[in-house]
């Protein structure tokens, strides 16, 4: 099976969101989403979907989701994670014309998704915002002995007025 990275904010308590939205309005975030998955697959689950409520443009967009009856212009629909990842690895074969820009592939949500992802990824790309947001939905924890942070960049969003760092793991091997 292929591996993939995946790209998620999270708060100071892995919190990831609340009623299907972002506790958080962090500008700096989602332009290094954008500059990070342009290009490239996503995968996410029906729910996060709705939640963007569109195919983001310039990726190969991938949804998850239990009713094979559902559709949306611009999406790739599979049932599992399972068939996310061999649609992945069927388009690395072809490396020609617009499937070469997918050479990586990022899980983007939701949490389920993600519990269901980190055991294939190879990679983490955790926006950590340094505060703590009402939220329900939870990214999973990651054991320590699994991963090695490898970079970590400090900001501060002058806009939202929010600390948060761009932080990158690499699976041990």
């Amino acid at each position: 099976m292929s591996s993939f990275t995946i790209i998620v904010a999270t708060d100071l308590q892995r919190g990831i969101g609340v009623n299907n939205a972002l506790p958080w309005h962090l500008p700096e975030d989602l332009a290094h989403f954008k500059n990070t998955t342009s290009g490239h697959a996503i995968v996410m689950g029906r729910k996060t979907f709705d939640s963007i409520g569109r195919a983001l443009p310039n990726r190969r967009n991938i949804v998850i989701s239990r009713n094979p009856a559902w559709s949306h212009e611009g999406v790739e629909c599979v049932s599992s994670l399972e068939a996310a990842l061999a649609l992945f690895k069927d388009n690395k074969q072809d490396n020609t014309g617009d499937n070469a820009k997918n050479d990586q592939a990022f899980i983007i949500g939701g949490a389920e998704i993600y519990q269901q992802a980190l055991p294939f990824a190879n990679k983490l790309i955790i926006t950590e915002i340094q505060q703590i947001f009402n939220c329900d939905a939870f990214f999973p924890l990651i054991e320590a002995q699994e991963w090695t942070k490898i970079s970590s960049e400090q900001h501060h969003s002058e806009k939202s007025q929010l600390d948060y760092a761009f932080v990158t793991y690499q699976r041990n091997n």
